[in-house]
């Protein structure tokens, strides 16, 4: 028997199956009816639509959403000001992540999750720690948010630690690999310039694509971060000088694709790597691996750990030291020793 709709209400059934309710009715806003039709909740909206009061703005999946559940706990993150301030970027990785998370727990209750069953999660996937390492940092964010927010009085990550990945991270390209490069791809061209603004830049993909006359100022390029915020003013190289006066652009950005268009960040990765390919690299020579050598570069030049975080933008000695691994020890070491003999030999010959 087919249930009677209340006044104004429109259902019908998506692609998946799924009934949908809308209030419509002329002269008012059309709104998502939550649950299902005659239940509380779906009552409470409709009573207030059909007095013509003002609703809050529904939000991308709540009405798929019950109370309590890790659905609509991750509704109510997405809609928070703590997300809203995450860069472009940062909230599309993270709404991943959770999305994800959401498809295989979303209608669990977010008081019932356990340590253990973090735990297992994170075994299933042994096989590949990063992605674990990314899954536990996302749950122990919401757990947070949970516990702040008044969703349960715990945090079940507390104590539980992420697996162990490959240490270094991307490949920080070695002097050999940036001469092959070069051999390769001769100043003028277009992986030249992409090749140079990531070397003597020591900038993300992100911020690369980005990069225009418009950024260069008194000598330096200044650009804000894209995932960051942070304002960085480097000061123009004279190889990339050379480099872009080789290659004048009439567009908005030093870099384009064959059509002309800007890049993506995605786009420009792929595209680097073919041409890294085509240089006879390895695979694992790639775009940030080149911000990596170019903070290698810094740190065997004697620059302070404050210097390098004045050009790469880092914001902790920690994340510099992470990037500045692959710096000759051995020259580091040799220049350490000499300044100490300067500085405290009394032997007589």
């Amino acid at each position: 028997m087919r249930v009677k709709l209340p006044k104004y209400v429109h259902g019908f059934t998506d692609r998946h199956g799924k009934s949908r309710y809308y209030f419509r009715r002329a002269g008012y806003e059309s709104l998502v009816l939550p649950g299902i039709p005659w239940s509380p909740e779906f009552m409470a909206v409709h009573e207030a639509a059909m007095k013509g009061e003002v609703l809050p703005r529904h939000e991308v999946g709540a009405d798929r959403t019950m109370p309590g559940t890790i659905n609509a706990l991750c509704v109510a993150y997405f809609s928070s000001g703590d997300f809203k301030l995450l860069s472009e970027n940062t909230q599309t990785t993270y709404r991943g992540i959770l999305e994800r998370f959401r498809e295989e727990h979303g209608t669990k209750r977010v008081v019932m999750l356990q340590r253990e069953h973090v735990q297992r999660m994170m075994s299933g996937k042994s096989g590949t720690p990063a992605a674990a390492h990314n899954l536990l940092r996302m749950i122990r964010l919401i757990m947070k948010f949970s516990v702040i927010h008044g969703w349960r009085r715990d945090d079940p990550t507390v104590g539980l630690k992420s697996p162990k990945m490959r240490q270094g991270g991307f490949h920080t390209w070695s002097e050999e690999e940036i001469a092959k490069f070069e051999a390769t791809h001769a100043v003028g061209s277009r992986a030249r310039k992409a090749f140079g603004l990531l070397l003597y830049t020591a900038q993300r993909r992100s911020d690369v694509i980005r990069m225009g006359r418009q950024h260069i100022r008194e000598g330096a390029i200044v650009i804000r971060q894209q995932k960051t915020g942070t304002l960085v003013e480097i000061p123009m190289h004279p190889d990339l000088r050379t480099i872009l006066d080789a290659t004048p652009s009439d567009h908005l950005t030093f870099l384009t694709t064959a059509a002309g268009s800007q890049f993506t960040a995605a786009g420009f990765g792929n595209w680097f790597k073919d041409v890294c390919r085509e240089a006879g690299l390895p695979s694992n020579c790639a775009a940030h691996g080149l911000r990596k050598a170019a903070s290698r570069r810094l740190a065997e030049a004697g620059c302070t750990a404050h210097q390098i975080m004045s050009i790469t933008g880092h914001k902790t000695l920690r994340e510099v030291t992470r990037y500045t691994e692959a710096a000759d020890r051995r020259a580091l070491a040799v220049s350490a020793i000499e300044k100490l003999g300067r500085r405290t030999s009394s032997v007589k010959p």
